[in-house]
Formats: C-alpha cells, sequence, structure tokens
C-alpha cells in the first residue's frame, strides 16, 4: 500500500471519529441539556373592575396607555352617592340628637327619688338610652359606607403598569364586579420555560438563564422555582371523587413538560415586553460555570 493511499485512509478515519464526536456531543446537548424552546413571557394581568354600580362619566385613559398607580381610569356618576353621603349625614344626626335625649332623660330619672320614680322605670329609661347609643352607631357605620361608595366611584389603578383590553367608554353602564379594563404590572413579568422532565435532574434553584426572544432579542435572569405539579390527563378524577382510570394506554410515552419559572434580571431599554410573547430558554447550571 503506498503512502498516499495511508494518508486517506487515516483522514477517512479521523473525519469519520471527528464526525461521531460532533453527532454525539451535539445529541447529548440535545437531549441532556437543559433547554427548551418552548418559554412563554408572562405578567400578572389585573382585571378591573368597579365596587360600585352606575353610569360612567368619565375614562381618561386609552388602550395600552402607561399608568401609574392610583391614577384614574374610570369615574362613575357620583351624584347618586353623594345624596346617599347626605342621607347618611342627616340619619347620623337625627340619631345624635335622640341619644342625647335619652341620656338626659335616664340621667334625669336616676337623680329622682325612688319613691318617686320606680326601679322599672329607671331601668327602662337606661335602655332606651343604650339602645339609641347602639342606633347612632350603626347609623355611623351607614355613613362610612355611604362615603366609602362615594370614594369607589373613582376607579383607579392598582398599579404601575399598562393599560390593555379597554372595553368601556363614557356612557357606558358599569356594572359592579364585573372587569371593564385589565392592567398589565409592569414590574411582574417573568418567564415560564418547560423543560421535558428528563431536563429536571440538571436544574437547581439560582442556576443563570439566557432568553433568546423569537425577535431575536436577549435578555438574563435565573431560575426562580420549579413547579411541582402539573394535571394527569391520564388519570382524571371522577365524579365520585374516584380515579378514572383509562382502560386504554399509550404505547409511545413523551416526556412531560414541567414548567419552570424564571426571574428577569435585567430588561435592556431596547426590549419591550409583552406577555404571550416566546422564546428559547437556556439554563446555565452552576457547577458548569468556570
Amino acid at each position: 500500500m503506498s503512502l498516499k493511499s495511508v494518508f486517506s485512509v487515516l483522514a477517512t478515519l479521523i473525519i469519520l471519529l471527528v464526525a461521531v464526536l460532533i453527532g454525539r456531543s451535539l445529541w447529548t446537548h440535545y437531549m441532556d441539556s437543559p433547554w427548551t424552546r418552548d418559554g412563554r413571557v408572562r405578567a400578572e394581568v389585573i382585571n378591573v373592575a368597579a365596587d360600585v354600580s352606575g353610569l360612567v362619566v368619565e375614562v381618561p385613559v386609552r388602550d395600552n396607555q402607561v399608568v401609574k398607580k392610583g391614577d384614574l381610569l374610570m369615574q362613575i356618576d357620583p351624584r347618586r352617592y353623594e345624596i346617599a353621603v347626605q342621607q347618611a349625614e342627616a340619619l347620623v344626626a337625627s340619631r345624635k340628637a335622640t341619644l342625647e335625649m335619652r341620656r338626659l332623660n335616664a340621667r334625669r330619672r336616676a337623680a329622682m327619688d325612688n319613691r318617686v320614680v320606680s326601679r322599672e322605670s329607671l331601668d327602662d329609661a337606661s335602655n332606651t338610652a343604650a339602645a339609641a347609643e347602639a342606633d347612632y352607631q350603626q347609623a355611623l357605620a351607614t355613613l362610612d359606607a355611604a362615603r366609602l361608595d362615594l370614594e369607589r366611584t373613582r376607579v383607579l389603578a392598582p398599579a404601575d403598569g399598562y393599560v390593555t383590553n379597554l372595553a368601556v367608554y363614557a356612557g357606558d353602564y358599569a356594572r359592579a364586579g364585573e372587569p371593564q379594563l385589565a392592567v398589565v404590572d409592569r414590574h411582574s413579568f417573568w418567564i415560564y420555560g418547560y423543560f421535558e422532565e428528563t431536563k429536571l435532574p440538571h436544574l437547581r434553584e439560582g442556576d443563570p438563564v439566557d432568553v433568546q426572544l423569537m425577535s431575536g432579542q436577549s435578555l438574563s435572569g435565573h431560575v426562580d422555582s420549579i413547579a411541582r405539579a402539573i394535571y394527569d390527563r391520564d388519570n382524571p378524577q371522577s365524579r365520585e371523587l374516584t380515579a378514572d382510570v383509562n382502560p386504554t394506554f399509550n404505547w409511545v410515552r413523551l416526556a412531560q413538560r414541567i414548567p419552570v419559572r424564571i426571574h428577569i434580571d435585567d430588561v435592556p431599554d431596547d426590549v419591550l415586553l409583552s406577555a404571550g410573547m416566546t422564546g428559547t430558554v437556556i439554563v446555565r447550571p452552576q457547577a458548569e460555570q468556570p
């Protein structure tokens, strides 16, 4: 065999060996390395509803507007609630006058001689004064409730964030408890990475994370927590609260995906986050750090 043939065989073997090593490395990286393409940007979305019912007279915000905590989002017509406060104030004044009269009557009877006023009459006067005191306290509570309702006609932003899904306008009727718009808390963005269960042994809370968004922009963060439960579709609960075992079984078993919460450490100024965005989540286990 010529020297040229020997070199050709060696070159072929070397190339084959390198290809095998590269293939094995890629396979190991794909199968074992803690990464996933199934990453989702999430945020706390607060459904905002009026605490009182009434006609909407002002909506000083627009859809997707930036708001600060305490900014006015919606104004309910306050006139009916102002009248309720006036009525409650009048009731308080009436109950207070009655209470003072009952107390005075009880003190006057207590000062009389026992031969002039019976013990029963004294007890009745004292009990009447106590009842008047309870009525007065009830009137004060009614006034506090009326003032609270009047205050709640101003629907305020519960957090710094962005108005979204605005579905109320001046002239609409708002019912108590029915959401009219939503506010995305700007300080609450996080990422859920859905990792295959075979990769969980490589994850630890606190591990640094790189996130590549579909837009091509990058974020950095760390593993905040790992979900401890997911729904078992093959073993749902029956109406009798017993296991509803499926009589059939899928022969091909796929690794379940477990949600891993990623805390975002820093958001670059040029990155616009929106709940629902997707990306690739790559975890760098601390044990592998240099």
